[in-house]
């Protein structure tokens, strides 16, 4: 019986030893997980861009003057800026655009993303067809809209579209030693317009300045040159969706939706948080 308790009594106190040992043992051979990094990539880039805008009818209602018509399809153009030279002016005068991005799946390729278009929208000169009521009588008419005829209308500091874009990235090629790499990115959002209004109907000026005024959509697909990891050259096309609400008018308000066509060429710099690369 002794022995017996005493066989018993070693096996427990080894078993005591043992098992720290044990404990390290498997610590050592199982390091800690490394916590993954939320964004795996920073970019931003800023670039200019061009315009086409479908035609839109602009309504317009100044209820004490005795006003509410509409300019039925209107034409509009954009101004470019950039092409009356690049370095004359401020980098802010052009029509310009800038991205802040956000990678946030590197093997799927999904992100997030904020895009500013800078757009300027130009009703043309035309003749203008007006139907509604004017002065508080009843008319359908067409006058000659432009500015030595007291007629203007500007969004000419900016149509200014902001999105927050969901994005999707798809990798093309690579080179063999990897310092060029191009990718298609696809983007879709939806944000405020924020424009700039200046404008004179039948004579009679706005106070002009920027405000919120509505509300825009817009789909992107973009080639995207990469460059020694950091620095890239991206070419966009377009398309966009924007409805105006409440735009400042002489004692009224304007209300119009338009589409845009645009084409934006950009220069961008990423910032990597994780280093791995394709």
């Amino acid at each position: 019986m002794r022995n017996k308790s005493t066989g018993l009594s070693l096996s427990a106190l080894l078993l005591a030893f043992a098992l720290p040992y044990s404990a390290v043992a498997q610590t050592e051979q199982t390091p800690p997980k490394k916590k993954k990094k939320f964004i795996k990539e920073v970019y931003a880039s800023w670039g200019y861009n061009a315009e086409w805008y479908t035609h839109s009818s602009l309504h317009v209602s100044q209820s004490a003057l005795g006003n509410n018509y509409t300019m039925v399809g209107v034409k509009a153009h954009d101004h470019l800026g950039w092409n009356e030279g690049l370095f004359s002016e401020a980098l802010s005068i052009p029509q310009y655009n800038y991205r802040l991005g956000f990678l946030l799946d590197e093997e799927r390729g999904w992100g997030f993303e904020i895009n500013f278009d800078h757009t300027k929208y130009i009703i043309s000169n035309q003749n203008a067809h007006i139907k509604g009521t004017l002065n508080h009588r009843k008319v359908d008419t067409t006058v000659a809209f432009n500015e030595g005829n007291g007629f203007y209308y500007f969004l000419n500091n900016g149509a200014n579209f902001l999105l927050f874009n969901v994005t999707k990235k798809w990798h093309l090629l690579n080179t063999s030693h990897g310092n060029v790499k191009v990718d298609f990115l696809g983007k879709f959002g939806v944000g405020p317009v924020i424009p700039h209004t200046q404008n004179e109907l039948f004579g009679q000026k706005n106070d002009q300045g920027f405000q919120f005024g509505g509300w825009n959509t817009g789909a992107e697909g973009s080639l995207r040159a990469t460059f020694w990891h950091y620095a890239y050259l991206e070419y966009s096309n377009k398309l966009d969706y924007a409805r105006y609400h409440n735009l400042n008018v002489y004692d009224g308000a304007a209300h119009q939706a338009f589409g845009t066509y645009e084409m934006i060429l950009s220069i961008g710099l990423i910032i990597p948080t994780a280093k791995s690369y394709r």
